[in-house]
């Protein structure tokens, strides 16, 4: 079975026609290398790690690329200080090594250097804790230093006065302010995209990733795929089985035990806290390591978050927040702002579930952040835990196990030095000026972004809406979206504020419709 084969052999494009196609090259009883379950940044890490080492490779997602827990983070890319904080040096490094390579190789287009700032109000830190803050921070540094990432890309720690942390939050509480401690992270200009880059850049390299297919009756070595556009199923063998579905890992592997916690953010208008430009960092009372994040998004938002609540019973297609989580996270960052926020300056809300590997702790923001790859009874290797920072390490560790257990003939892991689709050192990325493009399809594409404006129109696709037309055409005729849901909700994230995603529906779905129609009468 060769995944790739004609037209779009060695290219990254993945659209409806290259779906139906492979599908049917795999036919029944096909043999494969690897299999790969769940297309979040896991799995579609894991699809490029083993394509690119040689494998032959299959991922299979039952609805769309980035549906689960991927596409509901804070987008930090960073650097692992909370885990130093509480003592777990080793996933600490992990993810200061692994922030470093994804802001200086992978994918440096999608990630921006993010000032995190921590205004000294004399009611809002106690006694001690600027100090701990300061030397948390101190340690920060450090661990960018053995990471080996510059200091001009992500600025060592310092302390600023009253009226740059104005000019940074302008929206900052100034009765009493001191000033602020400024530390540096990184930060996505979205998770989804990553996932879609990641998934992209593996079918580059030969893996076939297919969406709307479901894997039933899995074992170490076959899988049923049922593809849940038109019902057809077909019976698949491979070498090695890699469970990747994250919070339903469970329902592949029945010997997995998760307890899942939910992260939930809300999102206001940038304008509501001035336009900032850098992260608000709030205390969470009576915690010494938990904070409560302000961060600037695109589409000109505020996500403000995070929660870590257990989340047991079954697992939701998309979790939803609390009103007590709402008023939780409200309540804390107020104590920074001057002008408080109330549920009316609510425009979104979003909760995604932890993959947390139970381990009988109390507390789920005690449980260990540490990924894990296990053998099921049944010969499926299930790579779970870890975060989105640390995704490409687990995928070289699943596939190094698939590897190791059975006997596969691969090249090395060199997905380190590896860039994605958008980086600058792609083969197929072209510079192109801010002033040529703009400056939000330019963040959101990076060096693709010439091929997107070869797509479609570069007009908004709603008044006051900063996402084009030429965008969703792309998500359709490159990305593999296959209806508007996957164009709002996983490739334009407009989907996030109701009120966007109404206003531009009908313009998206006509797009879809016509671009869809186009491809398959092609």
């Amino acid at each position: 079975m060769t995944p790739t084969a004609g037209p779009y052999a060695g290219t990254g494009r993945l659209d409806a026609v290259r779906r139906k196609l492979e599908l049917e090259a795999l036919g029944d009883d096909a043999r494969i290398d690897l299999l790969v379950i769940g297309g979040g940044v896991t799995g579609a890490g894991v699809a490029l790690d083993a394509a690119s080492r040689g494998l032959r490779t299959v991922l299979v997602e039952a609805r769309d690329l980035a549906f689960g827990t991927s596409r509901w983070s804070s987008k930090l890319v960073h650097g692992g200080l909370r885990y130093l904080a509480s003592g777990r040096i080793k996933v600490a490094r992990e993810s200061a090594v692994e922030r470093g390579v994804l802001m200086t190789r992978t994918a440096p287009h999608l990630i921006r250097a993010l000032p995190q700032l921590v205004p000294l109000l004399p009611d809002l830190l106690r006694p001690g804790q600027a100090t701990l803050i300061r030397t948390g921070f101190h340690a920060g540094d450090a661990l960018r230093l053995t990471a080996g990432t510059p200091g001009a890309l992500l600025p060592r720690m310092r302390r600023i006065d009253a009226g740059r942390t104005r000019r940074l939050v302008p929206g900052v509480r100034t009765d009493g302010l001191r000033g602020a401690l400024v530390a540096h992270d990184g930060q996505l200009v979205d998770d989804a995209r990553l996932v879609v880059a990641l998934a992209r850049t593996a079918a580059q390299y030969g893996a076939s990733v297919l969406t709307r297919v479901r894997a039933e009756q899995v074992t170490g070595t076959s899988a049923r795929l049922v593809d849940t556009l038109t019902g057809r199923e077909l019976e698949v063998r491979a070498n090695a089985v890699v469970n990747a579905t994250g919070v339903w890992a469970g329902d592949v592997d029945t010997s997995i035990r998760l307890r899942p916690s939910r992260g939930t953010h809300l999102l206001v208008d940038a304008q509501a806290l001035g336009n900032p430009t850098a992260a608000l960092t709030v205390p969470v009372p009576g915690s010494t390591s938990r904070f409560v994040f302000a961060l600037p998004q695109q589409l000109g938002r505020v996500a403000i978050g995070l929660t870590d609540e257990d989340a047991p019973g079954p697992i939701p297609d998309e979790p939803q927040p609390t009103e007590a989580e709402l008023s939780f996270l409200l309540d804390t960052v107020n104590a920074a702002l001057a002008t408080a926020l109330t549920r009316a300056d609510v425009r979104g809300a979003y909760a995604g579930l932890r993959p947390l590997i139970d381990t009988g702790d109390g507390n789920t923001a005690d449980i260990s952040r540490e990924h894990a790859v296990l053998e099921s009874p049944s010969g499926v290797i299930t790579v779970v835990g870890g975060k989105l920072t640390t995704y490409r390490r687990m995928a070289e560790d699943a596939v190094d196990a698939a590897v190791r257990l059975r006997g596969l003939s691969a090249r090395a892991c060199w997905t380190a030095r590896l860039p994605l689709i958008g980086a600058p050192g792609h083969r197929e990325s072209r510079l192109l000026s801010a002033g040529r493009v703009p400056a939000s399809l330019l963040a959101r594409h990076g060096g693709a972004a010439h091929e997107v404006l070869a797509a479609g129109e570069s007009t908004p696709i709603a008044e006051d809406l900063d996402v084009t037309c030429a965008e969703v055409a792309y998500a359709v005729t490159h990305e593999g979206a296959l209806d508007a849901a996957d164009v709002l909700d996983r490739r334009t994230r407009l989907g996030l504020v109701a009120e966007d995603a109404e206003r531009a529906r009908k313009a998206v779905e006509e797009i879809v419709a016509e671009r869809l129609g186009e491809g398959l009468e092609g």
